[in-house]
């Protein structure tokens, strides 16, 4: 099959190779010429395991390829899927949707054969409605069908989810649409991947519900470690208690720095405001209640690293932050809880300086005014205290005795909770994770800590 991906960044650009990967025939559009090109030649704008190599293989055989022209991908395409990105609009609770409806007028104007526009953007109910009165207005005597699939794609594992997703969702208004959404996904569904098919308002609600029950997750697992540290009770072992029961589940159950990036807080809000326009209140009242606790996320940390420093001024302190993305795997530090601790901290008179695996580049694009170092023992001299902030395994598996003579004070404090510290404290290192008593013990091997997921910042 013919299939062209309109919109090639972090949605797009796995989305296109995994249909090549997949059997298709692709081509990419993308407005942004420098991108195309750099696509082209197999190279990847964004960070994702696994994709650099599978891009660089289908561009170099033909079977994927890139383009600025419309035209192109309408003459070319059977299928065209619109991965667009929909951030907030102004008011910061309702989806822009600019970009995705003129992707579609760009396509809509130079189709003259039938074809299935799938849409993958994450968007308000009623969305595809307007989207299909829209190309039907600009190419009246084509027949074009709309279908919503959503993407779930998880950034550090969009390559992962887009090969090996755990549901397909395709909202169709009759059979001919489900057929085309059959053929598409035929490798996958052969896999054994359930197809639900549904309606488009179904569809167009299912990312932000999911979305919407990750936070509120997040949140829950993050206001039970305030009254953890209240209580001086543990957090983490209250949470491996919690994922004993099956109707609770282990995703999103790790105290932390709480959800970041540029899918979930939006997400989150905009699905409040349907919530609002759909007259059910009570879940609207529902879903700012967890926002306000994941927004009071970086002010728990700020007491607790002020807490650490034992008397010195923030204003005076060295701080090192290890992690400048909003979660691992990713380079991607839109809305990153650990970029913004970093900069409050900078605001406050700290001299911050952050390493992040993968992310100090697109790190230091937004906040210059920060110091990186390039790799970990760089980043631990001097500083007074270390904040683990983005749980990268490369600081997980770091060494504490081989970095103790190197900060000033053997200082950390762990905020994702993802170190095991009895091996930390073995070392003569002082560590505080949030929700733990300080003198929190290793919890026992058939409940411990890290065998909850760190999901506290996706997807």
């Amino acid at each position: 099959m013919r299939v062209s991906v309109i919109g090639c960044g972090h949605l797009g650009v796995p989305h296109a190779t995994a249909m090549a990967e997949l059997g298709h025939e692709v081509v990419g559009v993308d407005i942004d010429p420098a991108r195309v090109g750099h696509l082209n030649l197999g190279e990847s704008p964004i960070h994702e395991p696994g994709l650099p190599q599978l891009l660089a293989s289908h561009t170099a055989s033909g079977r994927l390829r890139f383009t600025t022209d419309f035209a192109e991908a309408a003459w070319f395409a059977d299928v065209h899927f619109l991965a667009v990105d929909t951030p907030l609009d102004a008011d910061g609770r309702t989806y822009d949707t600019g970009r995705l409806f003129a992707a579609a007028s760009a396509l809509a104007s130079h189709l003259s054969r039938p074809c299935t526009i799938i849409g993958k953007s994450t968007v308000a109910v009623g969305t595809t409605a307007r989207l299909t009165a829209l190309v039907e207005h600009i190419a009246p005597d084509v027949d074009i069908r709309v279908v919503w699939n959503p993407e779930f794609l998880r950034e550090g594992e969009a390559l992962e989810n887009s090969l090996y997703p755990d549901r397909i969702i395709a909202g169709v208004t009759d059979a001919g649409a489900e057929k085309v959404i059959r053929e598409v996904y035929a490798p996958l569904l052969d896999a054994g991947v359930p197809l639900l098919v549904t309606d488009p308002a179904t569809a167009e609600l299912a990312k932000g519900a999911a979305n919407a029950f990750l936070g509120l997750k997040i949140s829950f697992i993050n206001a039970i470690a305030d009254m953890c540290a209240a209580a001086d009770a543990d957090a983490m072992t209250l949470a491996a208690a919690l994922v004993h029961d099956s109707r609770i589940g282990t995703a999103g159950l790790r105290p932390g720095l709480g959800y970041g990036g540029g899918c979930l807080p939006k997400d989150i809000r905009a699905f409040t405001t349907d919530a609002e326009r759909l007259g059910v209140p009570e879940m609207a009242t529902l879903l700012r209640a967890a926002e306000q606790i994941n927004n009071a996320r970086t002010a728990r940390a700020l007491d607790l690293i002020v807490y650490a420093l034992h008397g010195k001024p923030v204003r005076d302190a060295a701080i090192t932050i290890w992690g400048a993305a909003f979660k691992p795997g990713t380079d991607d530090v839109r809305k990153s809880p650990a970029l913004e601790l970093a900069v409050r901290l900078a605001s406050a008179g700290a001299h911050v300086r952050v390493h992040d695996p993968q992310a100090n580049t697109t790190a230091a694009a937004r906040h210059p005014e920060l110091d990186y170092a390039t790799d970990l023992e760089a980043s631990c001299h001097g500083a007074d205290v270390i904040v683990l902030a983005t749980a990268w395994p490369q600081f997980r598996h770091a060494d504490p005795r081989a970095l103790h003579p190197l900060p000033t004070e053997p200082i950390l404090v762990d905020l994702p909770n993802d170190l095991d510290p009895h091996p930390w404290r073995t070392a003569h290192w002082t560590v505080h994770q949030p929700g733990r008593p300080e003198a929190a013990l290793p919890t026992p091997p058939t409940a411990r800590p890290n065998d909850i997921p760190d999901t506290s910042a996706a997807p």
